[in-house]
């Protein structure tokens, strides 16, 4: 930001409104009302209560993932607001958005013509009432008041639109959704042209009068539009405008909005005129840092405003645009004001070309550190206005680490199922299918995935796509579809692999058909050969081992490498790695080279022998290889066939309609849901969808054309999808019927209706179900019989009984690296374990048997088990074991060779006397059930009860 902006900023200081003092520090909404030329904060109990004379400004502040604040400005003006309340809201938005940094997007909103934007603010809709300061009015509430027979219009699939029209027959149409509120009773007409999802956002509003008008006391009716007298309700409905008679279309004015065909303008704002500019194509050159500009779209206008541009600047442009709209008399038009640098992408799309720039952060010192200096000297409240940027972390899979994996080698258009020892040992030049299936909240779960290698062939990616497609559609479309490409792999690839090994070359008979036929030299992994791997990860739940270039230029001093040449074997340990990273290498030893001994070599201290191997010393790198980050998401409608898109903001649960595709992007990956309502077809094409989605890249974010893409079916979401919601509930999901049926039954039911979980079946794969036992899963490593770390185990047990193993060359008993936090508890409601075994236990009346072992003893010890988890047991402290079944631990055990009979076998440590559970544990029954399930279950493996 321009010295010349700082100091016509520090003029604004002074002047600062003191209602606006320290606002934007913390997310959420801030508004003020215009009264008296002067703005006043309103409580938030009167938060989406407009007055039709009144001006109002909202702040939408967000803290992002990158650790700063985006603020959104929108100033709102009711019908019957005066003009110069209006300016001073336009004037107030302005110096408001200064005060901030001058940052943020600023909308001019006017009543019955708001942006979808402002509207999300405020489910389901905006419904002002008569009235203002201005006019004396006083404030009655609405229940207090003699009800008034009312009919509104709603539109909208995805926010609504609500206005009222005049209580008469000829206000009606066929192709909109209208809402005739009595004094008993509620009716929603459906135009016969209006959509499923019109038709559901609508009720929202009905919902919303019903509880704000009614008290929720009111009787609420369905008319269909064309049902005539047959049906006793539309009969009724239709007695309230004198009887029934043939509705008029819509007039050309009504379905064609104001200047939606009008040419692009720009005008440039100079000494206080506006002076037309002249283009043959718009391009972003046209734009100078220092002025004002507005870009006339017709249907929306943007004010542009250059960084070096002052304050007084900004103010006399916000003021031209208000004044040209007047003058036009244009209320339809939308307005929206951006900063240089911080444009929106709806702006830089009308432009044929816009430079792809570094992105401004709002967290960097040039402009809101400024601000914030500005304040701090004026005896302002600072605190919080520079939010610091969060310590980055390993990123949360959100999926249980204990599952059953498959994984099968992609031949031709054929695929190949590997053994439990290979199925982690991948090649670069080769396609897999990897299917894990694990328990997720309150239900198995199942994700498919293909994975290509960098120099894997594009007919064996096409055969993996099509085979993975037909096992996602023999389940029923109820597993997730993952497209996963080498080095862009998300955190949930790696912590079901859990110890992974990814070699050069490839064994797959297209890869090798391809070096024939094109000559070239086979460099696919020789255990005898040199080899040079490079081992990262976050502990023994997330660790590889990446086969690298065997030369100097390959090392990191980041990262700990193994490098082996026949029977010589070393370890590199760089000198910015940590203990961690030590014991990942040594891990990783086991499954490429257990049988040598090796020989550690720490960065400075090499022997001729390794830089030999290398082929001599040379420069490398010394930082961390960044992955792409999440972003904060965003989602976004598909409009089928036309292949458009439309964001929604501050988006929920119910955004996701039955009969839509939705893409939720996140930037390092994006997910495709796909409703239950959708054409089978276009569920067959959620995977295209994606891949069109990237092509276009709508957020102008340069994203790759390997971004991993998942898609997801409604009713079967997993957790790493529904954590983008702020609430989550999965009932919801496993709904029946269309989004306005469903709603429907939940109004007029006045709570969500019974409703069936559709039966989840086994996946028949080669001969062999995913019905194995749990114990079958592979936990640690993938290695041969005799190494010494036998997957299975955990690293706590592998580190206790290492003295006992076979005899080795190389010290393995490095302490296990810290459990991190893999699988925490969904932010949707809570779903007793009761409810979760009955869910269990119905899925088995159809064709799909659970992965999980299921319970084969109901017994008391598991309800009292289950009555400690949920906190409603006894204290733990005065617990004896009288009346509860008792067995040694030695017998229960997973490795026992007497195990207890007829136990449930997935709460084995119920059966523990009191004094063992606290000896095995460390802690008491009722610390050990308050813990998180995946805690829980870690503590269960390394005792092996588990």
């Amino acid at each position: 930001m321009g010295s010349s902006e700082t100091s016509n900023m520090s003029v604004s200081m002074k002047d600062l409104d003191p209602a606006f003092r320290g606002v934007g520090q913390k997310d959420g909404l801030e508004i003020w009302r215009i009264e008296n030329f002067k703005p006043v904060s309103m409580p938030t109990s009167s938060y989406g209560k407009f007055y039709m004379g009144d001006s109002y400004i909202i702040l939408k502040t967000t803290a992002l993932k990158n650790g700063s604040f985006r603020h959104d400005l929108h100033y709102w003006l009711g019908k019957d607001t005066s003009q110069d309340e209006a300016g001073t809201a336009a004037i107030l938005t302005v110096e408001l958005d200064a005060s901030l940094g001058g940052r943020a997007v600023q909308y001019r909103e006017v009543q019955g013509n708001e942006t979808e934007k402002l509207l999300t603010y405020f489910r389901p809709c905006i419904m002002p009432q008569p009235g203002g300061v201005a006019s004396g009015f006083n404030h009655v509430e609405v229940n207090e008041q003699e009800h008034v027979t009312r009919l509104y219009v709603c539109r909208g699939k995805y926010v609504v639109h609500v206005k009222e029209v005049p209580f008469a027959r000829s206000s009606l149409n066929h192709d909109d959704i209208f809402i005739l509120d009595t004094n008993s009773k509620i009716f929603q007409f459906n135009g016969s042209n209006s959509c499923i999802q019109e038709r559901a956002k609508a009720l929202e509003v009905v919902q919303y009068i019903k509880d704000t008008f009614h008290e929720g006391k009111c009787e609420v009716a369905a008319v269909e539009d064309g049902k005539l007298m047959a049906d006793a309700e539309a009969g009724e409905f239709w007695a309230l405008f004198g009887g029934f008679a043939p509705l008029p279309r819509k007039t050309a004015s009504e379905e064609t909005g104001e200047d939606t065909e009008a040419a692009v303008k720009l005008l440039c704002f100079n000494q206080g005129n506006l002076e037309p500019i002249g283009f043959e194509s718009l391009m972003h050159e046209l734009l100078e840092t220092n002025k004002c500009y507005l870009l006339d779209c017709g249907a929306e206008m943007y004010v542009w405003m250059g960084r070096s541009t002052s304050l007084q600047q900004r103010k006399g442009a916000s003021e031209a645009a208000e004044k040209l709209l007047v003058d036009d008399s244009r209320t339809k038009s939308h307005v929206m004001k951006v900063i240089e640098g911080y444009e929106t992408i709806m702006f830089k799309s009308k432009f044929n070309e816009w430079p792809a720039t570094p992105e401004l952060k709002l967290s960097s010192e040039d402009g809101r550190g400024k601000v914030a200096a500005l304040l701090k000297s004026q005896g302002l409240d600072v605190k919080g206005l520079m939010k610091s940027a969060p310590v980055k972390e390993e990123p949360e899979p959100y999926i249980d680490c204990t599952g059953h994996l498959q994984v099968w080698r992609v031949n031709g258009n054929k695929k190949t199922l590997l053994s439990s020892t290979e199925q982690s040992k991948i090649y670069t030049g080769d396609c897999y299918i990897f299917q894990y299936t694990y328990t997720g909240d309150d239900k198995e779960e199942c994700l498919i995935g293909t994975w290509f290698g960098k120099k894997s062939i594009e007919e064996e990616r096409a055969s993996a796509i099509s085979l993975a497609s037909k096992m996602v559609q023999a389940a029923k479309f109820q597993a997730t579809m993952a497209r996963l490409y080498e080095g862009k792999e998300p955190i949930q690839f790696f912590v079901t692999f859990q110890s992974l090994q990814v070699f050069k070359g490839g064994l797959s008979s297209g890869y090798k058909n391809f070096i024939a036929e094109s000559g070239l030299n086979d460099d696919s992994y020789s255990e005898a050969g040199l080899a040079l791997f490079r081992v990262q990860g976050s502990g023994s739940e997330n660790m590889q081992a990446i086969q690298v270039d065997a030369v100097a230029s390959s090392l990191n001093s980041s990262y700990c490498y193994i490098l082996h040449d026949g029977n010589s074997v070393f370890t590199w340990i760089g000198n910015n790695t940590t203990s961690l990273d030590h014991d990942l290498v040594e891990r990783q030893l086991d499954a490429i080279k257990s049988d040598l001994p090796s020989r550690s070599q720490k960065e400075g201290r090499e022997t001729d022998k390794f830089w030999e191997l290398l082929g001599g010393k040379s420069k490398y790198s010394n930082k961390k290889i960044e992955r792409e980050q999440e972003s904060d998401p965003h989602l976004f409608s598909c409009i089928l066939p036309k292949e458009q898109v439309k964001e929604i903001h501050h988006f929920n649960q119910d955004d996701l309609m039955a009969e839509d595709v939705f893409v939720l992007d996140c930037h390092s990956y994006i997910f495709v849901w796909v409703g239950q309502e959708v054409d089978a077809k276009v569920k067959t094409q959620a995977m295209d969808i994606g891949e069109k989605f990237l092509v276009r890249d709508f957020l102008m974010e340069n994203l790759s054309r390997e971004t991993t893409i998942f898609t997801v079916s409604e009713g079967s979401e997993p957790q790493f999808f529904t954590r983008f919601f702020t609430s989550w509930d999965p009932a919801k999901s496993m709904m029946h019927g269309s989004s306005y049926q469903r709603r429907l039954a939940v109004l007029k039911g006045g709570a969500a209706p019974l409703h069936d979980k559709p039966k989840r079946r086994t996946l028949a794969v080669s001969g062999r179900t995913l019905g194995q036992d749990k114990s079958q899963r592979s936990r640690s490593m993938s290695t041969s019989p005799e190494c010494h770390r036998l997957r299975g185990r955990s690293p706590a047990f592998a580190a206790l009984t290492s003295s006992f193993e076979k005899p080795s060359t190389r010290n393995l008993s490095t302490p296990p690296p810290a459990v991190k936090k893999l699988f925490p508890k969904s932010a949707g409601p809570d779903t007793t374990k009761q409810s979760a075994i009955s869910d269990l236990t119905s899925s088995l009346e159809g064709p799909l048997k659970s992965t999980i072992p299921k319970s084969v003893k109901a017994g008391a010890e598991a309800e009292k088990a289950i009555q400690e988890e949920d906190g409603t047991g006894g204290d733990d402290e005065a617990e004896d074991d009288e009346g509860r079944t008792v067995y040694p631990y030695e017998r229960l055990v997973t490795t026992s060779e007497d195990p207890a009979p007829d136990i449930d076998l997935t709460k084995r440590e119920i059966y523990l006397s009191t004094a063992d559970f606290r000896e095995k544990f460390g802690m008491t029954r009722a610390a050990f059930y308050k813990l998180p399930k995946w805690k829980q279950n870690k503590l269960k493996t390394a005792l092996q009860l588990f």
